[in-house]
């Protein structure tokens, strides 16, 4: 299990907000026959008790590159309270379990191309102005 906690500052225009729409998670795994894997994210803005989490599983046999698109609809979106500065915090992990296969005589695994240090991760931000 790998957990990373990104915290993301985003400059906002004066009398916008935004909300996160979409994130776009990518990376490796090596799933041995019966074993899955698992990325999750977690998303909140700072100090709200609002949080939101989308997962995504693979299952193996796999030996490939991994991808995963969060998406939020519309009716769901949170945006930033207007007027507020807040870091918009998002947690990601990846998960493995060994399930039917061996972990004696086999090893999988998965990473995530953004934990590297170039960052990868693709956010897809939703604007819309402040009422008056």
């Amino acid at each position: 299990r790998k957990n990373c906690q990104l915290n993301l500052d985003v400059h906002v225009p004066q009398g916008f907000t935004y909300a996160i729409a979409a994130a776009d998670y990518r990376g490796f795994a090596h799933l041995e026959p019966g074993t899955t894997g698992t990325e999750k994210a977690n998303y909140y803005f700072q100090g709200s008790p609002q949080t939101s989490s989308l997962s995504h599983e693979f299952k193996g046999r796999l030996d490939d590159s991994w991808q995963a698109t969060d998406t939020v609809g519309v009716a769901s979106l949170v945006y930033a309270p207007c007027g507020e500065r807040r870091n918009f915090n998002i947690n990601t992990e990846l998960r493995v379990s060994a399930g039917t296969s061996d972990p004696s005589r086999t090893t999988s695994f998965m990473t995530m191309d953004s934990t590297d240090g170039s960052i990868n991760t693709t956010y897809h931000l939703a604007w819309k102005q402040c009422p008056r």
